[in-house]
């Protein structure tokens, strides 16, 4: 901010040489005193964002369950989440309805009848997201970097719930 400072008085008001010489040798002498203190900021900046990505977590090899808590219909998510080599090697996820059944190709009928296509289409988006948070989660590894999917907002509420459930028991 001084070196900007200085730079307009340069151009603004500096008429003589004299004044143009002194403002330019402040410019130059006040950027190479802050050089080594951008230096020190860089590097504890870049240490502290290389410890935050080492390694992240390790996890227990083995097969994991987690459950998310209930929605308004009384319906939960459970993950099922494999860890091989202290990583997440596979990852399923299904939800069931307060009656027990699983939400599948049958979600969104009533009485196994299609009455409402607009309600069954956007219950079947939920069960195709399903699977979508499952199959990106083996892909990216981190539960942070799963996006949600547009409609089925429901299902990405319970599923980052089940996972870190599943992934709790695989840290003891």
């Amino acid at each position: 901010m001084r070196r900007r400072r200085l730079e307009w008085e340069l151009e603004t008001r500096g008429r003589g040489r004299e004044r143009r010489a002194r403002v330019r040798e402040l410019v130059t002498r006040g950027a190479g005193r802050r050089r080594p203190a951008l230096w020190a900021c860089s590097l504890l900046l870049l240490a502290a964002l290389l410890s935050g990505c080492g390694g992240g977590a390790s996890y227990q090899d083995g097969v994991f369950i987690g459950q998310s808590g209930e929605d308004d219909a009384g319906a939960y998510g459970e993950a099922t989440v494999t860890v091989k080599d202290g990583e997440i090697a596979d990852c399923q996820f299904v939800t069931w309805q307060k009656d027990g059944s699983v939400k599948d190709e049958e979600y969104g009928k009533i009485n196994g009848e299609i009455s409402n296509q607009d309600y069954y289409d956007k219950a079947q988006l939920a069960v195709v997201a399903m699977a979508q948070y499952a199959a990106q989660l083996k892909e990216v590894k981190r539960l942070r970097d799963v996006d949600a999917v547009s409609g089925a907002t429901i299902a990405y509420d319970q599923f980052p719930e089940a996972v870190q459930a599943a992934l709790d028991q695989a840290k003891r």
